[in-house]
């Protein structure tokens, strides 16, 4: 994989993978979220997400949108903990018009009082399908739960209160406090040679005033065990529970992920979807999350089940619990679960937008990019002792909070 780098004095980077696909994607990541929030903020970044889309000082809404798609490409885009990214596809030949989009909504957005008014309605009902759907809502007030009194546990989407007291002078100075050149990630995966991409780049970035970010983000170190349940008019009973996780620098980063894999991963011969769901017909659902951050993290397993088997339910997820405690896997165990997620990994980055979004990200964070290989070697390289070490610091009963909706 040869990517090529480049950084302007303001500090925005660009980072770019050649394809020979005709299909081109680009991305601009800025390091900030719903973390980065103030109290009264709350719902700011992904408020913000959608604002850009409103107008510019050149573009009403319906030309933003336009602009790609009147070409057949797409524009998208999604808010984090801790990042904000728009992407679009398109055809090779429209990579000046894209980078000229991307330039003009993030640094021109003119945030106009009737698209706030509009776009604060739009997002108090998104809030609101979540409150309809039991499964999307628990996870949201787990991590609340899990970072409580801490920016990290608040949900993406906001509080209808702090969402009705954004106005457009808050929304300018979350932009200059938080939207940090030195900040941002420009990638891109398309049949384009990195002379004419850094071309573009320059021409709509390069006079962008430079803003380095001063603030340093509320790191989160007082979790408390807690279990709770709540009683919701639902046909079954859902559960979450899990607790603290290790930080995006952290080197049993990657151990982590494949014991979540083998715990409840996608696959349906995961430990948790073969007893839950094959063996005694408990749950349909079970699925596992580790979610790293900057100075944290959080794990945690979801089930759904019927009143009557919760308990059971519970039995068997810390029974399995225990067995990667007290046991090593086996060889061939090892080497069919680091099988199974480089096999994942592999089908993932056949999408060209999927790498675009994972360089993205990579460089955001680490300021390198590991390739395909690197990763590879470093999952062949974990032992089941590791993993052992992992699940005994992770998965310890007493450690670990609980959630019900019941």
């Amino acid at each position: 994989m040869d990517l090529y780098f480049h950084t302007l004095p303001n500090g925005i980077k660009l980072v770019h993978l050649e394809s020979t696909s005709q299909v081109a994607h680009c991305g601009f990541f800025i390091n900030t979220g719903s973390r980065d929030e103030e109290l009264n903020e709350h719902g700011m970044a992904h408020f913000i997400e959608h604002l850009i889309f409103k107008g510019t000082s050149k573009r009403k809404a319906f030309h933003i949108l336009s602009r790609m798609e009147d070409v057949g490409g797409e524009v998208n885009a999604y808010t984090t903990k801790e990042e904000t990214c728009v992407h679009t596809s398109f055809l090779v030949d429209y990579y000046d018009r894209a980078l000229e989009l991307i330039a003009d909504i993030f640094f021109h957005s003119t945030f106009p009082e009737k698209a706030i008014e509009t776009e604060r309605e739009v997002i108090l009902d998104e809030i609101n399908s979540y409150k309809d759907s039991p499964s999307e809502q628990i996870c949201d007030d787990f991590e609340d739960q899990v970072f409580f009194d801490h920016p990290l546990g608040r949900n993406i989407l906001g509080a209808p209160a702090c969402l009705q007291s954004i106005n457009r002078e808050l929304i300018l100075s979350f932009i200059q406090r938080c939207y940090n050149t030195d900040q941002m990630v420009l990638t891109s995966v398309g049949n384009i040679s990195f002379p004419k991409i850094k071309h573009m780049f320059e021409k709509y970035f390069q006079d962008i005033p430079s803003n380095h970010r001063k603030v340093k983000r509320l790191p989160f170190s007082n979790y408390q065990v807690s279990n709770k349940e709540f009683v919701f008019d639902t046909n079954q009973v859902h559960v979450t529970l899990g607790g603290m996780a290790y930080n995006l620098a952290d080197d049993r980063r990657m151990a982590l992920h494949l014991l979540t894999n083998i715990l409840a991963g996608p696959g349906m011969i995961s430990r948790l979807n073969l007893a839950l769901r094959e063996k005694y017909g408990y749950s349909y659902n079970v699925e596992s999350n580790f979610s790293p951050f900057t100075d944290s993290g959080i794990f945690s397993v979801y089930f759904s089940t019927d009143k009557d088997y919760v308990s059971k339910c519970l039995d068997v997820v810390y029974s399995e619990f225990l067995k990667l405690q007290n046991n090593l896997l086996g060889d061939i165990q090892l080497k069919k679960a680091k099988q199974q997620i480089i096999g994942q990994l592999a089908i993932s980055f056949e999408s060209l937008e999927n790498q675009m979004l994972s360089i993205g990200k990579s460089y955001l964070v680490y300021g390198k990019v590991d390739s395909m290989e690197t990763i590879y070697k470093k999952i062949e390289s974990i032992t089941a002792a590791q993993l052992r070490d992992i699940a005994n610091d992770i998965l310890q009963r007493d450690k670990l909070s609980s959630l019900i909706f019941k």
